[in-house]
């Protein structure tokens, strides 16, 4: 079975990410998106871990061979204990690249069995990002072009709630 990992902080998920879940889950006979947790921003973001784990749940519960899964421990022991063969990562434009690729061999360095593949963001999604999704969101903007509709009520539920960014 070739399983592969999506890891991200998705704080919030975007509909960039979905595009990538998308594409990914159906190169593989099972993804993992993983919520990863920095030990140093852990108490940061707009979700907890915990909450973008669910948001992520309800928005992928279509896709059957598609699980979400909290860690933090370093992606590449992740995917070791997970049997995972391949990281997948998203790519919006050349300057994630530089980024991604110094992560890439890293992690190959980390555990040799190890790919990481990079699928460039859909032109519709290239703008997109969490950063981006907060900020509109405080705004009271529509998101309906940015999250997925399954999560817009609680992106806007949150930024009411009062919650800095």
């Amino acid at each position: 079975m070739k399983i592969a990992i999506y890891p991200g902080s998705f704080d919030p998920i975007t509909l960039g990410h979905l595009n990538i879940i998308k594409r990914a889950a159906a190169c593989f006979d099972k993804l993992i998106v993983c919520v990863m947790v920095n030990g140093a921003k852990a108490g940061t973001g707009l979700f907890t871990p915990d909450e973008r784990v669910e948001l992520i749940r309800r928005t992928v519960e279509r896709l059957p061979n598609v699980e979400v899964d909290c860690s933090s421990v370093l992606v590449a022991e992740y995917a070791r204990e997970k049997k995972a063969c391949t990281l997948v990562k998203g790519l919006r434009a050349v300057s994630d690249y530089e980024y991604e690729l110094q992560m890439a061999l890293i992690n190959r360095k980390l555990n040799p069995r190890l790919e990481t593949i990079f699928i460039p963001s859909s032109t519709k999604y290239t703008y997109i990002s969490s950063s981006v999704v907060k900020e509109m969101a405080s705004y009271g903007a529509d998101l309906s072009d940015f999250v997925p509709r399954e999560i817009i009520g609680d992106v806007e539920e949150k930024m009411k709630s009062g919650r800095n960014l």
